[in-house]
């Protein structure tokens, strides 16, 4: 290698530079919440649990806060891209690192496929174009779009969301006002919660915290941002509890104007019938436009999973270059340090592929599976840091650890299937990424010899 060449590798930047301050990490977490959890996840538990999702949501809004300060406490104390996938490496094994990262950069990319697709759907039915034809060259135009966003810079991809999550927020707290103030004589009724009744109550409500966990699952996307923050260690934490909070407040206001609009049966069957149940439950206000504005909010919700998701990914995809766990290349960053161009170009490219196969539901029936695997990883990681390292009482920790084992066993087994068969592979994949890169590095030291 020629010294000119040397000289142009030593003046790439290596780290990204830190742009997100305490709101901007807010708004970069809380569009990565706010999506497709919010507008389709919250029926399917009313499906499982009926008006008794209320409590699902306020214990899974309990849990995921305690998964989210672990993950606050790992953060502050290495403050670098990747998330869970760096934690698991410096803290517990290359394993744990390795498949945690693995599991939530497939399970994303299907969101980010699926979140594509609706945005195309929502946005066709909005314009009242039944022509499906549309729907797959529409979902790739959106990717591409975004993917130019994320490869602008941080701060573009910051106001973008900005932007696209007022309009989303807005939408929904306009259903939220007017469910309240349209309310029907029954509305107590349908939102009374039923008795508990043993067993079977407490699996039912064990299934909606399993589904719902995966909604609320946002202080994740901060934490892979962290060598982007300021001040870590004071605008994590509060970017993460604010993110949390502010998702439970929204969402319990969302469960009881559906559920006191349309009633627990009405509103899960929804879930099944049409694509947006919460379009459904504005459609008994009698508002003729009332439905309009949800689905223009759903519209602009999937556009915020899609810059969160492309944003995030790429950072994982960064920090896993960097150990050698992907090609170097995927390691480069733009003259500004703001962008790593060829991670967001990967990821987006892979989004967009999985758009045309058009099929991602099995990819998608073990995302529960990655959060829940996730959350056990981030917890024993959590352990590990020593008194001073540690921000919270140790309890949190525990309960994270314990509550993530048990509601991994209320999954399917075919959903245990599809997630350690993913597992298996990422494991070759790692073993065979790793040959290749201690060769490189072999290589390297002979020529330079």
């Amino acid at each position: 290698m020629s010294a000119e060449n040397n000289n142009v590798l030593e003046n790439e930047p290596k780290q990204l530079k830190k742009e997100l301050g305490w709101f901007g990490s807010t708004i970069m977490g809380l569009g990565s919440v706010i999506g497709v959890g919010i507008f389709v996840s919250l029926s399917l538990a009313t499906e499982i649990s009926g008006s008794a999702v209320i409590v699902a949501l306020v214990i899974t809004g309990f849990v995921v806060a305690c998964n989210s300060l672990n993950l606050t406490q790992l953060a502050v104390n290495h403050p670098v891209n990747g998330g869970i996938y760096e934690y698991g490496y410096k803290f517990l094994n290359p394993w744990f690192g390795f498949t945690a990262g693995w599991l939530f950069l497939l399970g994303k990319m299907a969101v980010a496929a699926t979140a594509a697709l609706s945005f195309s759907g929502y946005l066709l039915n909005t314009i009242h174009v039944t022509d499906r034809g549309y729907l797959i060259p529409l979902a790739e135009v959106a990717i591409l779009i975004i993917t130019l966003v994320v490869l602008a810079g941080l701060r573009t991809s910051k106001i973008t969301t900005l932007v696209v999550l007022s309009v989303t927020l807005t939408s929904l707290l306009f259903l939220i006002v007017v469910g309240l103030i349209v309310f029907p004589e029954n509305a107590l009724t349908n939102i009374h919660l039923p008795e508990i009744h043993g067993s079977k109550w407490i699996g039912n409500q064990l299934q909606s915290i399993a589904l719902l966990f995966v909604a609320y699952n946002g202080a994740a996307r901060i934490a892979l941002l962290s060598e982007e923050v300021i001040e870590p260690k004071k605008n994590i934490p509060r970017s993460v509890i604010t993110t949390i909070v502010f998702t439970m407040i929204l969402y319990l206001g969302l469960a009881i104007v559906s559920l006191g609009s349309i009633g627990p049966l009405a509103f899960s069957e929804a879930a099944r019938e049409k694509a947006a149940p919460l379009a459904v439950v504005a459609e008994s206000f009698g508002i003729p436009i009332a439905p309009t504005i949800v689905m223009i909010g759903a519209v602009t919700a999937m556009l915020s999973i899609l810059i969160s998701t492309i944003l995030s990914l790429s950072r994982l995809i960064l920090a896993m270059g960097r150990r050698g766990d992907m090609p170097s290349f995927l390691t480069k960053l733009n003259s500004a340090g703001s962008t790593p161009y060829w991670a967001v170009i990967v990821v987006g490219s892979a989004i967009g592929l999985l758009v045309l196969i058009g099929n991602v539901k099995t990819t998608w029936a073990f995302g529960t599976f990655g959060a829940l695997y996730r959350c056990f990883v981030v917890a024993l990681a959590t352990l590990r840091l020593s008194d001073e390292e540690r921000l919270y009482p140790i309890g949190i920790t525990w309960i994270s650890l314990v509550s993530s084992v048990v509601l991994a066993f209320c999954l399917d087994w075919q959903v245990w299937l599809v997630g350690l068969g993913v597992i298996g592979i990422g494991m070759i994949w790692h073993l065979v990424a790793h040959r290749i890169y201690l060769a490189g590095d072999l290589s390297t030291i002979v020529n330079e010899e």
